[in-house]
Order: structure tokens, then C-alpha cells, then sequence
């Protein structure tokens, strides 16, 4: 069957919450996309920042294939290797001292934003995140998220949450109540722009939760698990949290959340206080531990690193050969963002999709930038055709 008759198939049958494009993908191979017509696409969104290894990575493919072979799913009334393995890797490479396994981002919020709840005292409920912010699609995290966008139709929306202006600590500062429990912000926000948050700001965050007693809560579902160079985001910023939520490519396709915390904000869970009934499934666990494993090899950050230096230079010099279309990246490792002038930012889409009918997939995010989120594992040459086409793109439009 061809893209069109795959796709008049599956309009007839979901509810009507994407906004797809016109390919129906059937085949993934390292940073490669093969649609049902044998188009071929070079994927620079890596299913939003999840397939970080790349498609049917081998090492991660023949763990899930092993693991499927043996064991399934047992429930979390019993322990199993493969969950205990993992949280041994994520708490011995981090900060934290407890895990709890879940099946999404969202999922890890909420678990966060109810850890934060329980582990503080009894009146303490406000969480303060950012204007700008994504924490997810639920009602509690999308209260939490700082896009009124995002918020339009599901009103009224759960309480407890707040937005500080971005970048502004006097304005965070000032929100402060005697029911704040907590401030959750993105080391980076991808989805508001793939906007940093400045050392000085975090450091400065950090020290009002201590002054305030506030816990500290770093949402790194889309920066983490080496999308910024390190496994962890946090270690670049000099700043470490209390509570951290984890994602996308944690499973390297396979859907799996963590929230990770130290013992003092854990210990105020208890059997009953929170649950999963799929969280910690043998089969994604054992990707995740093969995707961390392949990660925490030598090397492996320090060429992310590079890579992410030189696909920076490269947006860079885009902007700089369009100055009327572009400003120059911004961003960590391999989330980068080429910010549109403001001339241009309603052309943002039609950007996109003249890509994507080059064979070159990103996105648009926040409105403001063209946001890269390609496999850690792509290569030079690759970053050279996405900045070719992205190249023509512009010069297309220009004219």
C-alpha cells in the first residue's frame, strides 16, 4: 500500500489531535526514515528528541528482543532484573538516591509534582514554574506548563500552579508564598524555543528554594540522557535539584519515564502513595539499560560535544550568509535552535515543510525558532545536508 492509502486508512480512524504530515514511515535505520513509497528522510528530530541512538540501534534491538523472549511483565508486586538494573545505573551516574519508574514524561512530572506535595509541610502545595515552560499534556502538567496556549479549552484548570516570568529571578522571588512547595523548570526549554536558562539564573533559583525551603525540581525529559553533552543537564549548569524527570530518550523508542530524587524528598513516598501499573516493564527497561550503557561509554559525550559545536557553527553561519531571516543558535550539545527574525517567524512552517519535502525532518517550536533534535549518533556529513537544505530553503524563500 502507498503513503495515501495507508493515510485515507488512518484519517477515518483517530481522533483528530495531530496535525500529520503526508508520509507514512515504515522503516528507521541509524538517522534514516523510509516512508510506504520508499522516500527516504534524514531525521533531525529524532521522534522529538526519543531516538537518540538512532533507529533500531542493534545493541538496543537485540535487548529487547532477548528480554521479550523471557519475561513480559509481572506487575511492580514483584521485583525483576532488568528495573533493579537500571535504577542502579540512573542513581549511581546522578545526584539522586531513589527512582520511580513511570511510562512517559507527563507521567514523571505528575510523580514529581506529587513528591513535592508530600514531601513538603502540611499547607505547602504551589509549584512555581516558568512562562515558556512544557511539562506535558495531563491537567496537572499542563497547569504546570507556562503556555497559555496550551491551556485554551480545559479550563478550569487544577490549582497550585504559578508562572514566573522567564529569566526574571526578582519576579520568581516575589511569587513566593507561605503554600510554595516547589520550583519546576527546564534547564532548557525545547518546546518554549530551546531557550537556556543562564547559570546565574538556576544558581540563583537554587538559592531560593534553600532560603525558602522549597524543593527544587528539574524537568530534563527532553535535555537529559545526553541531548546536551552530558548525561544530565544539570551537570553543565552548577546547579543540582532535588527531584529530576526523565524521558524520551531514555528508552531509545520504547516508552518509559524515571523521577529521580535524593532521600529526603523520597522517603516521603510509601507503599500506596504512588503507582504504575506498566512503570519499570522488563522489555523498555532493558532498552534503557542498554541505551545508558552505550552512552556512559567512553567517548560517547565528548563527540556529542563536538558534534553539537560544530552543527551551532554551521546554523550560525546560516544566519549569518540570511542575516534578514535568521539570528545565530542557540542552545546545548544537539538541541539547537535558529531563532527567526521577527519578519520571518510567520514563515516558520512553510520552512519546515519545504524540508521535509527535501527529505530533511525538524520543527518549529515556540513559534520562534527552527529546533534540531537529530540522533546523537549523526554524523558531520549528515549535519551538512540538513544545513544544505536548510540553505535552499532559504534562498528559495528569499527570492
Amino acid at each position: 500500500m502507498t503513503n495515501a492509502e495507508w493515510m485515507e486508512k488512518s484519517n477515518g480512524s483517530f481522533m483528530n489531535t495531530y496535525g500529520r504530515y503526508p508520509a507514512v514511515m515504515v522503516e528507521g535505520k541509524a538517522c534514516l526514515l523510509k516512508d510506504a513509497d520508499g522516500k527516504e528522510y534524514l531525521d533531525c528530530l529524532a521522534g522529538i528528541a526519543v531516538c537518540s541512538l538512532g533507529h533500531c540501534h542493534p545493541a538496543i534491538t537485540e535487548a529487547i528482543c532477548r528480554q521479550a523472549s523471557t519475561l513480559v511483565h509481572v506487575s511492580n508486586l514483584y521485583h525483576t532484573m532488568p528495573q533493579t538494573e537500571l535504577a542502579g545505573l540512573l542513581l549511581s551516574h546522578s545526584f539522586a538516591d531513589r527512582v520511580f519508574l513511570c511510562n512517559s514524561g507527563a507521567e514523571a512530572n505528575e510523580a514529581a509534582i506529587k513528591l513535592a506535595r508530600k514531601a513538603s509541610p502540611a499547607g505547602k502545595y504551589e509549584i512555581i514554574s516558568l512562562a515558556g515552560s512544557f511539562h506535558g499534556r495531563t491537567l496537572a502538567t499542563v497547569a504546570a506548563t507556562g503556555q497559555a496556549k496550551f491551556h485554551q479549552g480545559f479550563e478550569p484548570l487544577p490549582q497550585g500552579f504559578r508562572h514566573a516570568p522567564f529569566g526574571d529571578l526578582s519576579a520568581l522571588e516575589a511569587m513566593i508564598t507561605p503554600e510554595t512547595c516547589a520550583v519546576l523548570c527546564e534547564p532548557l526549554q525545547g518546546e518554549g524555543g530551546v531557550r537556556p536558562l543562564e547559570r546565574e539564573y538556576l544558581a540563583g533559583i537554587r538559592q531560593l528554594c534553600d532560603t525558602h525551603n522549597l524543593l527544587l525540581i528539574f524537568d530534563e525529559i527532553q535535555v537529559g540522557m545526553g541531548r546536551t553533552g552530558t548525561l544530565f543537564a544539570y551537570e553543565q549548569c552548577g546547579v543540582t535539584p532535588d527531584i529530576l524527570t526523565l524521558a524520551k530518550a531514555l528508552g531509545n523508542g520504547l516508552p518509559i519515564g524515571a523521577m529521580l530524587a535524593t532521600e529526603s524528598a523520597a522517603k516521603a513516598f510509601e507503599p500506596g502513595s504512588h503507582a504504575s501499573t506498566f512503570g519499570g516493564n522488563p522489555v523498555v527497561c532493558a532498552a534503557a539499560v542498554a541505551t545508558l550503557r552505550i552512552m556512559l561509554a567512553d567517548g560517547f559525550f565528548a563527540e556529542v560535544r563536538e558534534k553539537g559545536a560544530y552543527l551551532a557553527a554551521q546554523l550560525t553561519g546560516l544566519a549569518a550568509k540570511y542575516p534578514a531571516m535568521a539570528t545565530p543558535a542557540r542552545g546545548f550539545g544537539l538541541i539547537q535552535g535558529l531563532p527567526l527574525t521577527e519578519a520571518w517567524l510567520d514563515q516558520g512552517p512553510a520552512m519546515v515543510n519545504l524540508l521535509f519535502e527535501k527529505g530533511v525532518l525538524l520543527n518549529f517550536a515556540g513559534g520562534k525558532v527552527l529546533r534540531c533534535l537529530p540522533p546523537l549518533i549523526i554524523s558531520r556529513a549528515e549535519i551538512d545536508r540538513l544545513i544544505q537544505a536548510l540553505d535552499e530553503v532559504f534562498a528559495e524563500l528569499s527570492r
